[in-house]
């Protein structure tokens, strides 16, 4: 059950009773939906951890958030340890959720259109300044994100792409601020930009 909690599933109230925060089968879906994906992510997420010895995730859109169907630890995994498979992020924090939310109109609007909790002293909450920075993203196409989901990691992701060019997933790269300057930094969002474009290559191969 500690497990089901920190992925978000799950709810303790003072009492010490759990109640269910979403439905399972949300994420469950999304999962089995991307299976194929998950397969052909797997090397590339592999690759980005075995090189970097950062943590790298597969994650795909749902309802209820930014689903993790898949992740490699790298030698640095205790910082994002609590991001497990199954976790389901907000889209307005963490670079593979916003990217998200720049790519979907619709995650975009509903994003803008209700509160936005904060998480560090780093999440973006106000309308304007979330909608300034998915302009960018988009414009960009690729996301990065520093301590505003969990104080002191940071993140870059891009979009693996549909045939018609929607978003199906994010490939995204995390571990500690400190490696993600610099040429680090840069070095972290060329590779997963290039992993990610291999992979909706090959999403289009296979579809």
């Amino acid at each position: 059950m500690s497990t089901f909690v920190e992925a978000g599933w799950v709810s303790r109230d003072a009492q010490g009773a759990y109640r269910i925060r979403m439905s399972m089968f949300v994420v469950a879906s999304a999962a089995l939906a991307e299976g194929d994906l998950r397969s052909l992510a797997r090397p590339e997420l592999e690759a980005l951890a075995r090189r970097f010895g950062d943590t790298a995730f597969l994650m795909v859109p749902a309802d209820a958030g930014a689903v993790v169907v898949d992740r490699v630890e790298g030698g640095r995994s205790l910082q994002v340890a609590g991001l497990g498979v199954g976790t389901v992020l907000p889209f307005h924090a963490a670079a593979g959720p916003v990217l998200m939310a720049a790519y979907d109109d619709a995650l975009r609007a509903r994003l803008l259109a209700g509160p936005a909790d904060p998480f560090t002293a780093s999440t973006l909450t106000d309308p304007a300044a979330l909608a300034a920075r998915l302009d960018a993203v988009r414009a960009d196409g690729v996301s990065t994100s520093r301590g505003d989901y969990l104080d002191g990691v940071a993140a870059v992701a891009a979009p693996i792409l549909g045939r018609s060019g929607e978003l199906v997933a994010t490939l995204s790269l995390g571990g500690p601020e400190a490696d993600f300057t610099g040429d680090g930094a840069h070095g972290r969002l060329d590779a997963v930009r290039e992993a990610a474009a291999r992979l909706t290559e090959a999403t289009a191969l296979t579809a």
